[in-house]
C-alpha cells in the first residue's frame, strides 16, 4: 500500500511512524501539478488544507482508496466525487471525545478579538515606524460587554467560557444546544444579534449552512459591534460584511477564513474584495486559517488520524 503525504512539512514524526506500519510512506511537498503526477499509484492520500481534492485529482487517482485529513471541515474535498469513485474520506468530523482536548481555534478567536478591541497590529506598526502617540490607539474594555456566540458546540462553548472569564455577559444561539450553563442566555439568532457587542461564529459548514450569516444578519447586528469568524469562509456573505464595515454599522471584524480558500483560484486572495478592504483599513483583521495550526493540535491530530487509518484498514 502506497501512502502519499502531499503536505509533509512539519508532520508529526510519531504520525509518520504509524503510517509506515500501514504501508510505504511517500512524502512529497506538492503543488497542484505535482499532486496530479504523484497521485496515480497512491492507495492513500494524506492532506491538510493546502489542496482542493476535486474531480480532476480523483480522475488521476487510479488506485486511491482513502483520503486522510486531520480536519473537521471537508469543503476542500469533493465528497460527491469521492463517494462515486469509492474513495473513503477519514477525518476528525464527529470525533467529539478527541476534539474536546483541542482548544487552539477558540484561543485564536479570542486573540483576534483582543487585537481588534485594543488595535494591537496598528499600534505595533506605529511603534516600529518610530512613533509613540498613545492617544491614537484608545481601545475598548471587554468587561460588561455582551458576547454573542452563534453555534454552541465544542468551540463555541470554549469561547463562551473565555467571555465569562473576561466578565462579559454571554448569549448563545443554537437550535440544537443542550446543557446550557446557568450564566449563558439561550436566544434565537434574531434575538441575539441586536444585543451583542461581539458576535463570534462557530457553525459547521455544509449544504444547509452555506451563506448562513447573510446580509440580513449583519443588518440585525448592534451598531458598533464586532464580528469574528474562525469557522469557514463560505458561512458568511462577504458583501454584506463589507457593506456593514464601509457604512460604519460594524466597528470591526476579524476573519481566519475567506470564501474561495478551498479553490485558491489564480490571483486569490488579492482579488478578493475582503482582502482589498483589509489592505486599506485596520478594522478588518485577516489571518490565513491558522486556527488549529499549533504544534500541539497538529501533532495530536496527525497521530490520531494515522491510528484511525491503521485501525480502519486492519478492522
Amino acid at each position: 500500500m502506497i501512502i502519499l503525504n502531499a503536505e509533509p512539512r512539519g508532520y508529526s514524526e510519531e504520525g509518520r511512524n504509524i503510517l509506515r506500519e500501514v504501508g510505504e510512506l511517500r512524502e512529497v511537498e506538492c503543488d497542484r501539478a505535482e499532486l496530479l503526477r504523484q497521485i496515480g499509484d497512491a492507495d492513500v492520500l494524506v492532506v491538510r488544507l493546502g489542496h482542493r481534492i476535486d474531480d480532476e485529482v480523483l480522475e488521476h487517482a487510479h488506485r486511491l482508496r482513502y483520503i486522510v485529513t486531520a480536519t473537521t471541515g471537508l469543503n476542500h474535498i469533493d465528497l460527491v466525487s469521492a463517494t462515486a469513485r469509492n474513495v473513503e474520506v477519514l477525518s476528525l468530523r464527529g470525533e467529539r471525545e478527541f476534539l474536546e482536548g483541542l482548544t487552539a481555534t477558540a484561543e485564536l478567536t479570542w486573540g483576534l478579538l483582543l487585537n481588534l478591541v485594543r488595535r494591537i497590529p496598528a499600534a505595533h506598526s506605529h511603534v516600529v515606524a518610530g512613533e509613540w502617540d498613545r492617544n491614537r490607539f484608545q481601545g475598548v474594555q471587554l468587561k460588561d460587554k455582551v458576547l454573542g456566540v452563534v453555534g454552541f458546540g465544542r468551540l463555541g462553548r470554549v469561547v463562551a467560557e473565555y467571555g465569562k472569564a473576561f466578565r462579559m455577559k454571554v448569549l448563545a444561539a443554537d437550535p440544537y444546544m443542550s446543557d446550557v450553563p446557568s450564566w449563558v442566555e439561550h436566544l434565537t439568532l434574531e434575538e441575539l444579534l441586536p444585543r451583542s457587542d461581539v458576535v463570534s461564529l462557530h457553525v459547521n459548514l455544509d449544504e444547509r449552512t452555506s451563506g448562513f450569516f447573510d446580509r440580513r444578519a449583519f443588518e440585525l447586528m448592534k451598531p458598533g459591534a464586532l464580528f469574528l469568524n474562525t469557522s469557514r469562509g463560505e458561512l458568511v456573505e462577504e458583501v454584506g460584511l463589507l457593506d456593514s464595515l464601509v457604512s460604519g454599522k460594524l466597528a470591526g471584524a476579524a476573519l481566519d477564513v475567506l470564501v474561495g480558500e478551498a479553490e485558491k483560484q489564480p490571483g486569490w486572495p488579492k482579488n478578493s474584495q475582503v482582502w482589498q478592504y483589509a489592505s486599506r483599513n485596520d478594522n478588518l483583521l485577516l489571518t490565513p486559517h491558522i486556527g488549529g495550526l499549533t504544534d500541539e493540535s497538529l501533532s495530536r491530530a496527525e497521530v490520531f488520524m494515522a491510528n484511525k487509518l491503521k485501525q480502519h484498514i486492519r478492522g
